[in-house]
C-alpha cells in the first residue's frame, strides 16, 4: 500500500473522529496514531530507543 493510501486513510480516521467525537476525540485518535506508527517503526527496526536520547552535536557527549 502507498503511503498516500495510508495517508488518506489516517485522514479519513481523524476526519470522522473529531466529526463524530469532538475535538477531545481527535486528539485522542491522533495521539494513538502517533504513538502507534512509532512503534511500528520500532517493530520494523528502523528506530532505535537510543536515537530519542542521543546527543546530535557531538559523539561522546564530553564538552569539547
Amino acid at each position: 500500500m502507498s503511503m498516500a493510501v495510508v495517508g488518506m486513510i489516517a485522514g479519513m480516521a481523524l476526519a470522522f473522529a473529531g466529526y463524530f467525537g469532538g475535538f477531545g476525540a481527535f486528539l485522542l485518535v491522533a495521539a494513538l496514531g502517533a504513538v502507534g506508527f512509532i512503534v511500528g517503526r520500532f517493530l520494523d527496526g528502523d528506530l532505535e530507543p537510543g536515537d530519542f536520547f542521543r546527543s546530535r552535536g557531538r559523539d561522546d557527549g564530553r564538552p569539547r
